[in-house]
C-alpha cells in the first residue's frame, strides 16, 4: 500500500504584550526545550518554524513570530500581525500593569490585523511563584472570556508547566475552525494557507529552524 503523504496547513502566530514578561522564553522553551534564563528581547522580531501532527496525514506548520514589546519597534511588529492568524497574548501574573494593558494590546491588533481574522490565547506566565502574585487565575480567566478569546491558560517557562499546551490549545482551535470553514484562505493574506505536501515528523527526524531578525 502506497504510503499517504501528509497535507501542509500553514498558520502563523505571533506572540505579544509588554516587554519583559517572557514572550522569547515561551518560545525558546517550546522550540529548543530548554530554558534560558538570560534570554533577552528579540531586536523587532525572532523567528522560528515549528511542525505539529494532529489528524493522521495532517501536518501544521506554524510560523511563529516572537515580537519585542517596546514602543520603538511596533511598526516593525505590525506587518506580522496582520500575516498572523493566531495571537498568543501575554502578562506577567506578578507584575500586574502587564495585565492592565492586556485590553490595550487587543485592540490595538484587531485594528489592525481587520477585516483579516485573530484568534487569540491569553497566557499569564510565571505561575510557578509562590509569592508575588498581582493577578488572580480566575481574573485571567474572566478577561480571556470577556475578550471572547481561545481560552486562558497559566504558563511557566522555568518549571515547563502548560508550555506546549499554549500553543497546542490555539493552534487546534483554529484547526478547528479551519475545517468548518470559517476561517478564509487568500493568495493575498498569508496567516492561514494551505501548502504543499512534506513529510510527517519523527523524532529522528524533528527539528526547529529559526533566524534573528536585528
Amino acid at each position: 500500500m502506497q504510503e499517504t503523504i501528509p497535507w501542509n496547513l500553514r498558520c502563523g502566530i505571533v506572540i505579544l504584550g509588554d516587554s519583559a514578561v517572557g514572550k522569547s522564553s515561551l518560545l525558546h522553551r517550546f522550540t529548543e526545550g530548554t530554558f534560558d534564563e538570560y534570554s533577552q528581547s528579540p531586536l523587532g522580531i525572532d523567528f522560528k518554524v515549528h511542525n505539529m501532527n494532529f489528524d493522521p496525514d495532517v501536518v501544521i506548520k506554524l510560523l511563529l513570530w516572537d515580537t519585542a514589546g517596546q514602543e520603538r519597534f511596533r511598526s516593525i511588529c505590525k506587518s506580522y500581525m496582520r500575516n498572523s492568524v493566531g495571537c498568543i497574548l501575554m502578562f506577567d501574573v506578578s507584575q500586574r500593569q502587564t495585565f492592565d494593558r492586556v485590553c490595550s494590546w487587543h485592540q490595538e491588533v484587531l485594528d489592525y490585523v481587520k477585516p483579516n481574522p485573530m484568534f487569540f490565547l491569553l497566557v499569564g506566565h510565571k505561575c510557578d511563584l509562590a509569592v508575588g502574585r498581582q493577578v488572580r487565575k480566575s481574573e485571567g480567566e474572566a478577561l480571556a472570556k470577556k475578550l471572547n478569546m481561545v481560552a486562558y491558560l497559566e504558563v511557566s517557562t522555568k518549571e515547563n508547566i502548560n508550555v506546549s499546551e499554549a500553543f497546542e490549545t490555539l493552534t487546534r482551535g483554529i484547526y478547528n475552525l479551519f475545517l468548518k470553514g470559517k476561517i478564509p484562505t487568500r493568495n493575498d493574506w498569508h496567516g492561514l494557507a494551505v501548502g504543499a505536501p512534506i513529510k510527517k515528523e519523527t523524532p529522528e527526524t524533528k527539528k526547529s529552524a529559526c533566524c534573528n531578525y536585528g
